[in-house]
């Protein structure tokens, strides 16, 4: 890629990363990043036809600006991609990139400036795990030396609809090999966030810290700026993991409503993929999108658009002092963090009814597949409740 200035980028800390310090903030700098001038800090991420800030912007800002001719999606891929190469070779959340990428962007650049606008994901990158069927030249893997070089006969049905949404695939995400993991020592990253084929996935914000998984590049990638938004999948745990410990927002969809084929399985009473981002609005869109018949969730996040609704909580199933009592004790902070904004909120919660298991040890693995045919859901981790484990 071409480097834009000569100035490098500044030194990234191998041991500990803050979000100021990650965007490439210096003594010098600082001001210019609260502003999103991203050309004034990352020079060689700087796009090339434009000086719209697309560090951290949502989809429907990227959208916003393409409209007004602020930005085009060429460009847009082209910052996107130097941001990798830049950032990978340390988090390791990009396994490869699309080699079309810029002359499919240009291509939705042309339709765009002839009025054909395909959807609200028109020219915005993505970044998709890499167990999800994507042609391009693209492979398929889940991270294993074992199908290397080993290509689909077709997009996934996932894939098809963000293409036709206008999505334009950035490259393969990361992620827990097979979307497993490696053992349950979970401070150790090695555990789930690494793979043979890209390797160890790093936290955004801490290298030292989990990137958890298996959605581990997806996670990093999104957290680092490196896409618009991307796509994991969860069998339990692989979506809201990563996301809560990257500081962003995911979504595993209750089980149907995304096809998996195309998707290599884990457990097709559980797997389901689905959007992860760094803003509820990105995902809401994504999530849209991803299902058939598409559906636009926007309007409910405006205010007061759960009026009325009731959020149920079975306590039985978030017992967690069969795993100690430090364990429960955090997530009863957790729980009454959670209280005090629903409440907030003006919503009315009550206990579910749903009958569930009371023998835990007995029939966790059928409790655990008959809990995960709903929604769940990932909030950065200043608002999170808890997650569990992936397998």
């Amino acid at each position: 890629m071409t480097s834009h200035g000569s100035a490098k980028p500044p030194k990234i800390d191998n041991h500990h990363i803050t979000r100021r310090s990650f965007l490439g903030t210096t003594a010098a700098g600082g001001a210019a990043l609260l502003t999103g001038g991203l050309a004034t800090l990352f020079k060689e991420t700087a796009l090339g036809g434009s000086s719209f800030p697309f560090v951290e912007a949502t989809i429907p800002q990227l959208q916003a600006a393409m409209a007004a001719g602020q930005l085009t999606a060429h460009d847009l891929v082209l910052g996107y991609l130097q941001r990798i190469q830049s950032l990978n070779p340390t988090l390791h959340a990009v396994i490869e990139t699309n080699s079309n990428a810029v002359a499919i962007a240009s291509s939705l650049d042309n339709e765009r400036s002839r009025g054909i606008v395909r959807g609200p994901l028109h020219g915005i990158p993505l970044l998709v795990k890499d167990n999800i069927a994507t042609l391009d030249n693209m492979q398929t893997t889940a991270g294993s030396l074992a199908i290397y070089g080993s290509q689909v006969p077709a997009d996934a049905p996932i894939i098809q609809r963000l293409r036709a949404a206008g999505a334009i695939i950035l490259g393969k995400s990361n992620l827990g090999e097979w979307a497993n993991f490696r053992g349950f020592d979970f401070a150790y990253p090695l555990a789930v966030g690494w793979s043979a084929r890209g390797g160890d996935t790093k936290n955004a914000y801490d290298l030292g810290y989990t990137s958890w998984g298996s959605s581990s590049g997806s996670g990093a990638g999104a957290a680092a700026n490196l896409c618009a938004a991307a796509v994991g999948t969860e069998t339990d745990g692989s979506i809201t993991g990563p996301s809560a410990v990257e500081n962003i927002f995911g979504l595993k969809p209750t089980l149907g409503l995304i096809s998996q084929d195309g998707i290599i399985p884990i457990s097709h009473q559980q797997d389901s993929a689905g959007p992860m981002g760094r803003s509820v609005t990105d995902i809401a869109i994504l999530l849209g999108i991803m299902q058939s018949p598409q559906t636009d969730y926007t309007p409910l996040l405006q205010r007061g658009a759960l009026a009325g609704k009731r959020i149920g909580r079975d306590v039985r199933y978030f017992d967690y002092s069969y795993y100690g009592s430090d364990y429960q004790y955090r997530y009863g902070q957790r729980l009454r963090l959670y209280r005090r904004r629903v409440h907030r909120a003006a919503l009315r919660v009550q206990g579910a009814n749903r009958r569930l298991s009371t023998n835990f040890e007995q029939d966790k693995y059928a409790h655990i597949g008959r809990s995960h045919r709903v929604q769940q859901c990932a909030l950065p981790a200043g608002t999170r409740l808890l997650w569990t484990g992936d397998f």
